[in-house]
């Protein structure tokens, strides 16, 4: 007996635009955001991107590098926030032409629009940001993707306000990425509903798997997190119909010097991807052979 329960494809409803040499979202497959939590130092950004840019060509992933060239949100004031501002810019440019890869970096505040712009394809909105309306609308304006990351006190249909922000500048190059929501003190949870729901607006929508299982300011002024809980998640959000997955990936996690308790070690990094290709193509095949029959 076939049931119809309303399948539908929210890859189709959403634009198409190019970040770079990638396509947002693809016609068919997943998009992938990756890279360390924060520009710790050339060496080790350079190895990241190697073996993203290995990835690529043996997956045949689409891949943005990401990386904070300053971390503004610090539980403590003792943490890490960054090498220098010029310095990560640098790197993260280099990184960008030595590997023509698309670059994600963070804005902070207005003025760093400007400056930032010329390094990178990606201006990525906090999630605490993610309803500063001066800071959205000078991302816009710099005619760059801008990818908004939901706030931890955010409904999802909420979101269509943030993004109507950017697009109000005539920029509609917007994405948007679901990394949990506040549930009492030092937890996060991820309603899975908010995927389609965040679809709806006509922006790819992407998963952040590793803030997702932050938890937050809980590790004596830092954040903990539950990192056994990556792949079921992941595979969940990639069931629910994202376009993306965000991952931040590092050479040695325990070493981090940010978000060491969620970051995804790189010599791991090669078999997630092959695993969420794989489950993603599952779905997508059962989806088109699903429509096939209506």
């Amino acid at each position: 007996m076939e049931v119809n329960i309303g399948l539908d494809s929210s890859v189709e409803k959403s634009q198409q635009f190019s970040v770079g040499n990638v396509k947002v979202p693809l016609d068919r497959g997943l998009f992938f955001i990756a890279g360390p939590c924060v520009i710790e130092g050339r060496e080790m950004a350079l190895d990241v991107a190697s073996v993203l840019h290995a990835i690529r060509e043996s997956e045949g992933i689409a891949c943005i590098f990401k990386g904070s060239f300053r971390k503004a949100n610090r539980s403590s004031a003792a943490s890490f926030t960054g090498i220098g501002d010029s310095a990560a810019l640098e790197i993260l440019g280099e990184i960008r032409g030595r590997f023509d890869m698309p670059v994600l970096t963070d804005v902070h505040e207005t003025q760093e629009v400007e400056r930032v712009s010329p390094y990178v394809d990606v201006l990525q909105i906090p999630a605490f940001l993610s309803r500063q309306t001066d800071l959205l609308t000078a991302a816009g304006r710099s005619g760059l993707c801008v990818n908004i990351k939901k706030g931890q006190f955010m409904a999802p249909e909420d979101m269509a306000f943030a993004a109507q922000k950017v697009a109000e500048t005539g920029n509609t190059r917007i994405m948007l990425t679901e990394r949990g929501t506040t549930f009492g003190y030092h937890n996060l949870v991820v309603d899975f509903r908010g995927i389609p729901e965040m679809s709806k607006t006509g922006y790819p929508v992407v998963y952040d798997a590793t803030h997702s299982l932050q938890l937050p300011s809980s590790a004596q002024g830092t954040s903990g997190g539950v990192r056994e809980y990556l792949l079921p998640m992941a595979r969940a959000a990639v069931a629910a119909g994202v376009h993306g997955l965000f991952f931040e990936v590092h050479p040695e996690p325990q070493h981090a010097m940010s978000d060491a308790a969620t970051q995804v070690s790189l010599k791991e990094f090669p078999e997630i991807v092959h695993q969420m290709q794989k489950l993603h193509a599952c779905i997508e095949n059962q989806f088109f052979s699903s429509r096939s029959n209506f």
